[in-house]
């Protein structure tokens, strides 16, 4: 994720930003050009000033206070990149469910802004009807003996759980189920993981490279899942994988592994954005300084995200410790995580892996 700056006033934006709060322009987000452009008001329409030469209307979402992503008035589209995606939505109209799916949205959005920033293949259902990436967002049944919704992936149907758009609810499951780290955009991170896997691995005649890297996915899944819920992951798991979920089976292994290297380009663009250097006076060596100085979107090779990953999280993790609030990143990336990782960006980027 990146900053932006208001073509009228130079005020720095965020994402999510609606309004510019020094000079009042209405915002809107142009996915392609990839800019947070100030608009003016034009016979019913926008005119953005990032691309003056089109007309365009907000995503219908936005009637809803859930997206700011613009749309061009000559597509026809009712709404934009991200929320074509959307499958099903909860019922807006009971109590209390319309602030839990604006939370989602927001956790989506930012997850198809690092797909079309990686140019990851993206199609919806309308597109591919059997295939697509599609989402569902579902509310529990009011039953209280009913079954619960379960957040999971399906050949391209990722489902959300509305109730974990509620932070205590979604703590209570992240300490039941002995996880560091749950949160709405993981969850779409990692859930995208199966999708793309199919897309770049299975699609993509990359299964032998894969299994080189993740282990033959050919074994049980069910039988995989309920060993590891059973016995939990083996003692040595944090020299092989990136968590202890990502030991139940190599479509695990390698969804976790997606996930992280999706968290980690996001997490140093808005680094270097900042304009964030690491350089702690008791550190002679060096082995804490970074310099975030590297565009994380588009390189290729893994060693240049981990000089600057591995010190900023290092230095992330020790201010939270200071207020007292858990580690922005719990996890040990071993050598053999690294290489997971290099698998990853190697599959995103369209090269061989080795190369």
């Amino acid at each position: 994720m990146r900053l932006f700056t208001c073509e009228v006033c130079g005020q720095t934006l965020y994402f999510e930003n609606t309004r510019c709060e020094r000079c009042g322009s209405a915002l809107g987000y142009l996915p392609w050009p990839n800019r947070l452009s100030a608009l003016e008001a034009e016979g019913g329409a926008w005119r953005a000033r990032a691309e003056p030469g089109r007309l365009f209307r907000f995503c219908a979402n936005a009637a809803h206070g859930a997206c700011n992503w613009l749309v061009p008035l000559e597509s026809g589209e009712e709404f934009c990149l991200a929320c074509r995606h959307n499958r099903t939505i909860p019922d807006l109209s009971c109590a209390g469910r319309l602030e839990g799916w604006r939370k989602i949205q927001a956790a989506e959005r930012r997850a198809v802004y690092g797909f079309l920033r990686l140019g990851l293949p993206l199609r919806n259902r309308d597109e591919a009807p059997e295939t697509g990436l599609a989402f569902d967002v579902l509310a529990d049944p009011p039953a209280w003996d009913a079954p619960r919704v379960i957040t999971g992936h399906d050949n391209g149907l990722i489902t959300l759980a509305l109730a974990e758009a509620d932070d205590a609810e979604r703590t209570r499951r992240r300490t039941a189920m002995g996880e560091p780290y749950r949160t709405l955009l993981g969850h779409f991170r990692h859930e995208s993981g199966h999708y793309f896997w199919d897309r770049l691995v299975r699609d993509g005649g990359r299964l032998a490279e894969c299994r080189a890297v993740f282990g033959d996915d050919g074994q049980d899944y069910g039988t995989a899942l309920q060993r590891h819920y059973a016995e939990g992951p083996p003692a040595d798991w944090q020299e092989h994988f990136v968590s202890a979920y990502a030991t139940a089976h190599p479509w695990e292994d390698f969804a976790e592994t997606w996930a992280h290297y999706l968290h980690i380009v996001d997490t140093l663009e808005m680094a270097r954005a900042f304009g964030l250097g690491i350089a702690p006076r008791v550190d002679p060596g060096g082995e804490l300084a970074a310099e975030v100085d590297v565009d994380p979107y588009r390189a290729t090779r893994i060693a240049p995200l981990m000089e600057a990953w591995v010190p900023l999280t290092a230095a992330v993790n020790s201010l939270n410790r200071c207020m007292g609030t858990p580690d922005l990143y719990p996890f040990v990336l071993s050598p053999v995580v690294v290489r997971k990782l290099a698998f990853i960006q190697a599959l995103v980027h369209g090269q061989r892996w080795g190369d």
